[in-house]
């Protein structure tokens, strides 16, 4: 346990956490201090409970733009919002306990390469701007769209390029002490501050502990209240699992995908209960504390100890922060999560796998986070039913007046056609098919067989079947016979020439 890197990384983390979590709660419709307290909160809990050891919780962009729908929905009452966010943290407490996490896994790596090389390019498009003193942008298209018209102070652009010149070049015996993006925001706000530039700052965050909020449930908008809220718990599920594979991939470690959907529900529900807004594991604050040094625990409540002091106490020394000092780390941190593994190997890699990637990288970026993992997906699957179908042989051979049909490796709803058409078009009056060597038969390959053996029965066409111990085919012994079912060709043909005979 690193306790010097888990303070960095929380305290960190913290900071760049502070105008994102202020930013959201403003966009959410329940102001800037919801979305404090739901930093303070989620960080913390989802810290203690969750699975993922370095993530980093709080508000992020996709939960903040269906929580804007539920406050519009409900009509901004407080007690109605509430009982959603907390019906969303008891949704994801159940996916955990039923141990839906698991699924995570099969994600597939160039899913996971695209929707990381999104991600840092959505972090750096959006902080050019902010980096060279002009307006933050509202999206990725808007960056790009605004970027000729960027309003450039000088200031800003010359502290900037400061932060990012203190990160890249600080001596690592120095680092070791102190994690240069620290040493950039003390450094650069403290000269901010005393040359008085004209560059912009935090500025004044809202102070106070939050009032505890008693939930409602009306019965009248019941059906609103629940799909809220199991959006909002699958929402924060995909978003908080996919960054617990990020932070997997840079740490080399496992997630307990079960117990982070459970750590992430409690954090939830407690956001509600004291009106703070819904979050997930975020991304960048994530990468930013492991980065920085962060590797357990404690660097998620430090995060959340960061923001709650800040609440009480530290918002005049916070207010000083420049915002493109903050740009300066964040882009260093986009610029880290390219995946560079893959990047590497563009050339080399699988054009399917690449096609993958690219297009999910493009979704995220231009389109969304969770859709572009869902198409991605998808499309890794369908290329997966393309390579299998392109494994499985059926291969058709006369012997001793018969047709034998064997079939090879996996026979299931992408490959059946092949079996369909190779029996189809025989014409003998004795067909022997051969399934013994099929690794894998699901039910639609059972059907397509079925539906074949059937039409030749009627054709008066004798139909004798190889099939191994294992293959439960029971549809089929009955449609057949057991008389008509053998282990190997050897016994097939044993039989055929005793009824010659």
């Amino acid at each position: 346990m690193n306790i010097k890197g888990d303070i960095a990384g929380g305290l960190t983390a913290g900071v760049v956490a502070l105008p994102l979590c202020l930013a959201f709660g403003i966009a959410s419709g329940l102001g800037a201090a919801a979305g404090l307290y739901g930093a303070i909160l989620l960080s913390f809990f989802a810290a203690v409970f969750g699975g993922t050891k370095t993530q980093i919780s709080g508000p992020t962009g996709p939960m903040t733009v269906v929580t804007a729908s539920v406050v519009v929905a409900l009509n901004g009452d407080m007690t109605l919002i509430a009982s959603v966010f907390i019906l969303a943290g008891i949704f994801q407490i159940l996916l955990g306990v039923c141990r839906v996490g698991k699924l995570i896994q099969f994600i597939p790596y160039p899913v996971i390469s695209g929707f990381m090389n999104g991600i840092g390019v959505i972090i750096i498009l959006l902080q050019i701007s902010p980096l060279l003193g002009g307006a933050s942008s509202k999206g990725t298209i808007d960056a790009i769209i605004s970027f000729p018209n960027i309003a450039i102070n000088f200031h800003a652009m010359i502290l900037g390029l400061c932060a990012l010149g203190i990160i890249y070049l600080t001596p690592k015996k120095i680092s070791y002490f102190i994690p240069s993006p620290l040493l950039a925001l003390i450094i650069l706000s403290v000269a901010s501050y005393l040359l008085n530039l004209d560059v912009k700052v935090i500025g004044d965050i809202p102070t106070g502990l939050p009032n505890f909020t008693i939930p409602d449930i009306n019965f009248a908008q019941i059906t609103v209240i629940l799909t809220y809220a199991l959006t909002l718990s699958l929402l924060g599920a995909i978003d908080s699992l996919l960054t617990s594979l990020v932070a997997d991939s840079l740490t080399k470690t496992k997630h307990n995908s079960n117990r982070e959907l459970i750590g992430q529900g409690i954090g939830n529900s407690i956001c509600g209960f004291f009106g703070g807004l819904v979050g997930a594991g975020a991304t960048m604050r994530t990468v930013t504390n492991i980065k920085v040094g962060g590797n357990s625990r404690l660097s998620g409540v430090m995060s959340s100890m960061f923001l709650v002091a800040v609440l009480l106490s530290l918002s005049k020394y916070v207010y000083f922060v420049p915002v493109c000092v903050l740009s300066g780390i964040l882009i260093k941190v986009g610029l880290d999560i390219l995946d560079y593994r893959l990047l590497k190997e563009l050339k080399t890699a699988p054009r399917i796998d690449l096609s993958i990637m690219i297009l999910v990288f493009l979704l995220t970026v231009f389109v969304d986070l969770i859709f572009a993992v869902g198409v991605g997906v998808v499309c890794a699957s369908l290329a997966l039913i393309y390579q299998v179908n392109k494994i499985a042989k059926v291969k058709a051979y006369e012997k001793d007046g018969a047709m034998v049909v064997s079939i090879k490796g996996a026979f299931f709803f992408g490959s059946s056609s092949k079996l369909a058409n190779a029996i189809a078009d025989i014409n003998y009056k004795t067909i022997i098919i051969d399934i013994s060597s099929m690794k894998f038969v699901d039910l639609t390959g059972i059907y397509a067989l079925e539906d074949e053996i059937l039409i030749k029965l009627e054709q008066k066409v004798k139909i004798y079947l190889v099939a191994n111990e294992k293959q439960k085919l029971i549809s089929l012994k009955n449609l057949l016979g057991e008389d008509k079912i053998f282990k190997t060709l050897d016994d097939v043909f044993a039989r055929i020439n005793i009824i010659k005979d």
